[in-house]
């Protein structure tokens, strides 16, 4: 008779790993259950599992990446489907791993068949492929069998994936449009800076007419894009990758995670998407009978954000303590003073001054290698009042977003809305509910944020290029007018 090993907790919580001996996998988990554990792992002595495996695997093609969200939310839909009409899971898994195209996840498919087949369970076997089986993934799976509901976690899995995906494609569905337009926008400015400018430069130079500030602004502008035009591809790269560099450490991280869940409309709209998702993410777990501990922790690596995460953390840490979850997640909600974040803020207001002070040095720099003599005077006296300004905007920038990340640092992150609803659940038994009435909420307000943002986006779009393309007409207007006059 086979020989089962199996790590269970008992009603306590401790952690039991012990060898039974039983007919089938699933007489196992029954025995057990009799026992009074609850199974979290199990699976063929070593030996049959080791002679099986020694076969081989066959050889499967490259694929880069893992596989895409929507791929796994169908085969988990189907696979409900086929587990709840009483077929064999590896049965089931054959038929879906015929069904799908060459990939990420066929192959995945192809090694899950192949490990159950040597005697392990479908959670042990999909664990060894974490790119396209998410840990909750793997966790709600070992929760179905040791629970002998593996049919219904899967349909609330299916469900839950479903629901993210949807989510998801709301939020760049709304967002397509205003992206198009400033990609367009951009564009337009750039052509008009690149092929239209220069050519009345060259006419006013000819004519040696004495420019107005405006003018000798909007030629410094086009000078530095006409020298620098590199820079608006190379800048957001650049911005992207020390964003990147500095979430790769710890203080980095918190700091420009805080500083993200507090800018102004998308930082809202990004705190309540990781609540919807963690609120549902630990509702689903619960639900399908994941114990808390290993819920929460879970969950805490579904955040993506590092405040949240050590939110999470401190709940752990006082549920071990024999705490509730409302008490912890309130008391750990406010973000605080974080010197990187402050860093962050200082930056973002002043980049707009430090963008005006580059315009203004390469229009120093112009006045300095030539020019008309008639005009040097009157460009160095632009260069230097615009030195001027972009030192004032750098100084009000820095003072304003320092004073608004002070104002702003003791913000909760987490309502009251989210804390009394889980208190309650926690009092009446109905946590996983509560859980999933506070996702629903969060999934409405991202789903309203996100319409309004995008119908806030395009007026200010229009108004933006409206001034632009304004301000581009006068100031080439306004030295023509001159030159008509004083030729009439």
């Amino acid at each position: 008779m086979p020989m089962y090993q199996f790590e269970a907790m008992d009603r306590t919580g401790q952690e039991i790993r012990d060898v039974i001996e039983a007919p089938s996998e699933e007489d196992a988990q029954n025995t057990i259950r009799q026992m009074g554990y609850f199974v979290t792992k199990l699976s063929l002595k070593k030996g049959t599992a080791v002679a099986a495996g020694k076969k081989g695997k066959k050889k499967r093609g490259f694929v880069l990446g893992g596989a895409k969200t929507k791929h796994i939310c169908t085969f988990t839909r189907q696979l409900s489907i086929l587990q709840d009409a009483g077929l064999p899971i590896l049965r089931s898994l054959k038929i879906l791993e015929n069904n799908q195209k060459p990939g990420r996840l066929k192959f995945t498919l192809q090694d899950v068949c192949e490990d159950i087949e040597t005697g392990q369970t479908l959670s042990e076997a999909m664990s060894k492929n974490p790119k396209v089986f998410s840990r909750l993934y793997v966790n709600m799976i070992k929760a179905g069998e040791a629970g002998g509901a593996l049919e219904t976690i899967l349909q609330r899995l299916a469900e839950f994936l479903e629901s993210s995906e949807s989510l998801k494609r709301k939020v760049k569905g709304a967002l397509i449009y205003p992206i198009a337009v400033v990609i367009v926008a951009i564009g337009i400015l750039a052509g008009i800076m690149f092929f239209i400018v220069p050519t009345f430069k060259k006419m006013f130079d000819e004519f040696e007419l004495k420019l107005p500030p405006p003018t000798l602004l909007l030629m410094a502008m086009s000078d530095y894009v006409v020298k620098y035009f590199w820079l608006m591809f190379l800048l957001p790269i650049c911005c992207w990758l020390v964003g990147k560099i500095a979430r790769k450490f710890k203080h980095g991280r918190m700091g420009y995670d805080q500083f993200i869940i507090k800018v102004p409309i998308f930082g809202g709209l990004i705190e309540k998407n990781i609540l919807a998702r963690t609120t549902r993410t630990l509702g689903t777990l619960i639900t399908s009978g994941v114990p808390i501990l290993e819920a929460l922790n879970i969950t805490r690596e579904t955040a993506g954000n590092a405040m949240f995460e050590r939110i999470f953390n401190k709940v752990i840490e006082a549920i071990r303590e024999g705490d509730v979850i409302a008490k912890p997640m309130k008391e750990n909600s406010t973000p605080g003073f974080h010197p990187m974040a402050m860093f962050y803020w200082m930056w973002m207001g002043a980049f707009p001054g430090i963008m005006m002070m580059s315009v203004a040095v390469t229009a120093g720099r112009g006045v300095k290698k030539g020019g008309k003599a008639g005009s040097k005077a009157a460009s160095a006296s632009a260069g230097d009042q615009l030195m001027v300004i972009s030192a004032a905007t750098i100084g009000a920038g820095v003072v304003g977003m320092a004073l608004w990340y002070l104002m702003r640092m003791k913000s909760r992150v987490i309502d009251d809305l989210v804390v009394n609803m889980i208190d309650v659940g926690e009092e009446t038994g109905e946590l996983d509910t509560m859980l999933y009435k506070i996702a629903d909420n969060y999934d409405e307000e991202v789903r309203v944020m996100t319409e309004g943002l995008t119908k806030l986006i395009e007026p200010m779009l229009i108004v933006f290029l409206g001034v632009a393309v304004g301000f581009i007409v006068i100031s080439l207007f306004m030295p023509l007018i001159s030159l008509i006059t004083s030729l009439s």
